[in-house]
């Protein structure tokens, strides 16, 4: 049952609806459509599609289907002409399987508050008029969707449910669903797509030149295509699977600041990297995310001995920031599990219908039993340096959004649910300049890529880098051990290699080199040696 689970939760929706009747029918949930896309997407033939390309410019370009890439095109008035490129299916993207929630003020009082929440999660790293940015527009383009028809969780009487999780000093949650926020935000904005997408398409370079960004060059089939546009958004998400464990999308590897890296586009605070604390690991080492909501509705972390050892770490206990509750489970000297033992059968279930389906059907008895728990990889802070309004420094028509990008945000460590606000904030904003960007656009065609993009030693070296990064780059580091990732790194950029693996070396270079350089530790960077 659950290597079934895991291959629904890689593989999606079709998956889903395939198994649905089997899976539901041992948990009593009723699966909500909601959950899943129905609005047939508009796709054009591959090879007639890049014929139409070669004639005609696109006005935008977006790279990736999550929620950054959907509400940059959810934002782009109808005139103009918009093409989505995703590596697999639109809804195989980090933001589509977030559980939590997307925080955002309750009130305009909450406004203030919540920018210091934020400031203080990011531990003095934080760029203050972005966090200021954050809040205050993300207030309004929830208020937007609302109106739109987006229907949040409320309460008997017709209220807004707010939750809380941890470092949020008051509840201001948003959730749909129980703990498929992601689902129904990805479904919604699916339903409301008018834009063509190109699945099962991966882009392999992005093509600049100057302070002008002129399109992307795509894989798919077989077929290796230039294709142009005015502007480009990039909205790729982060470097997830770069790890040995993770609770990312299978799609997400970092391609994009591999290619950043080669262009000499920056990257800002590439060590920042954030690991989730509590995550179901399987024998077989694949992960299950157990969203944070469950400690901010009151779940216990315990040991073996049922005692709640996290505020031996930090006063605020479960409710401590992610990085030291990670650090926390990782030192603590006894094994960690959730406890919601003291949770009422049926409120869990009707709370966590994602969590609880997959619980059950792992062979759990809810709430009594306890979840056994340990941190993996989860969210790259870091990522390509943009302004406030998601403009890549020294470029006139590229824009990067969503966890891709680096705003200044989230400084050295993310405040739970800040990252949907951020997809939603930052994409509008990048759309909102571009409108108003009056540079001319001169066409300039470039050489297709004559790289071969696969190896056959190519999955030995990614394995080899991947326990590499969990065991030396991960919730704590040290000087020596950085140094010789880096030096093993550099070893295998001259071995003979794919171009895609080449990218994601050159990622992984620029963490550890940017891990290694930063003797401070702040937020989710642990430098255990000083």
């Amino acid at each position: 049952m659950y290597k079934l689970f895991r291959i629904m939760y890689h593989f999606g929706i079709l998956a889903t609806i395939l198994s649905v009747a089997f899976l539901i029918s041992g948990c009593g949930y009723k699966a909500d459509p909601a959950y899943y896309p129905n609005k047939k997407i508009k796709t054009i033939n591959y090879k007639r599609a890049i014929k139409m390309s070669n004639k005609n410019i696109y006005d935008y370009i977006i790279v990736g289907s999550g929620l950054a890439g959907l509400y940059s095109a959810f934002n782009i008035p109808k005139e103009y002409r918009v093409l989505i490129i995703t590596r697999a299916m639109p809804w195989e993207c980090n933001s589509f399987y977030a559980q939590g929630g997307i925080s955002v003020p309750k009130d305009n009082e909450d406004i203030n508050l919540h920018i210091e929440d934020t400031l203080q999660a990011g531990a003095g790293l934080s760029d203050f008029s972005a966090v200021q940015t954050l809040v205050k527009d993300g207030k309004r383009e929830i208020d937007k969707l609302i109106k739109l028809g987006l229907n949040f969780d409320k309460d008997n009487s017709g209220k807004l449910l707010y939750t809380k999780e941890g470092a949020h000093s008051t509840n201001r949650i948003l959730h749909i669903g129980g703990d498929a926020t992601g689902r129904y935000l990805h479904s919604f904005l699916i339903n409301n797509l008018k834009d063509t997408i190109y699945e099962d398409s991966r882009v392999i370079d992005i093509l600049v030149d100057g302070s002008q960004a002129y399109g992307v060059t795509v894989y798919r089939n077989g077929i290796l295509e230039n294709i142009y546009s005015k502007n480009l958004i990039l909205a790729t998400g982060g470097i997830g699977r770069l790890y040995k464990y993770s609770t990312n999308a299978f799609t997400i590897f970092g391609d994009i600041q591999g290619i950043a890296v080669e262009k000499g586009i920056k990257l800002k605070d590439m060590e920042m990297l954030q690991f989730h604390p509590t995550t179901l690991l399987s024998q077989s080492g694949e992960t299950f995310l157990i969203s944070e909501a469950l400690r901010g509705e009151g779940a216990y972390v315990i040991d073996e001995d049922g005692d709640r050892f996290l505020f031996k770490y930090d006063k605020r206990g479960e409710l401590a920031s992610r990085d030291i509750v990670s650090r926390a489970i990782m030192k603590h000297p006894k094994k960690a599990f959730l406890s919601i033992a003291h949770f009422k059968r049926d409120w869990f279930i009707n709370r966590f219908p994602t969590i609880s389906k997959f619980l059950i059907n792992y062979g759990f008895n809810i709430p009594n039993d306890r979840i056994p728990i340990s941190p993996a990889f989860h969210y790259t802070i870091g990522g390509i340096a943009t302004d406030i309004n998601g403009k890549v420094f020294g470029y006139q028509n590229l824009y990067a959004v969503g966890e891709v990008a680096s705003t200044g945000v989230h400084g050295a460590n993310r405040l739970a649910s800040n990252s949907l606000l951020e997809a939603i904030v930052f994409s509008n904003r990048a759309v909102e300049d571009s409108l108003k960007n009056k540079s001319e656009f001169i066409f300039k065609e470039f050489p297709k890529s004559t790289e071969k993009l696969f190896l056959n030693n190519d999955q030995i070296l990614k394995d080899e880098l991947s326990d590499l990064l969990w065991k030396y780059v991960s919730i704590e580091r040290r000087g020596a051990e950085l140094q010789m990732v880096l030096n093993r790194i550099d070893q295998m950029l001259i071995i003979e290699k794919g171009r895609l693996l080449k990218l994601q070396l050159f990622v992984a270079r620029e963490i550890v080199l940017s891990s290694l350089q930063n003797h401070k530790s702040q937020g989710s960077h642990f430098r255990a040696d000083v």
